[in-house]
């Protein structure tokens, strides 16, 4: 049988940050050096984050159709659908009055 050749690591944390983790970690049944190694094996496995580690900014189309859906919003004009079939409803009605031709 092989010997284990633990290592210890020291890392530095929001105590309030621990004790939720704990909590977390403990109600899924491990401690946190389990949860850690399960993370760390996880890295190993995608080398790399075994998550998305990204900024939930919207890019700038986005950001555009966001401010037009919002102006939209608050034009009392603007037509208004109580459910998506009256909305295709309308929709066909637009194509008929404007059909497109293939060339």
């Amino acid at each position: 049988m092989a010997l284990k050749s633990d290592t210890s690591m020291t890392i530095r944390m929001n105590k309030e940050i621990k004790q939720k983790a704990q909590q977390v970690f403990a109600n899924l049944g491990i401690d946190m050096t389990t949860a850690i190694n399960v993370f760390l094996r996880q890295a190993i496995y995608y080398n790399g984050f075994p998550f998305d580690v990204r900024f939930e900014t919207p890019n700038d189309v986005t950001v555009s159709a966001i401010a037009e859906g919002e102006k939209m919003i608050a034009d009392p004009n603007a037509k208004r659908f109580s459910s998506v079939d009256d909305l295709f409803e309308d929709l066909n009605n637009l194509e008929s009055a404007f059909p497109i031709h293939s060339r």
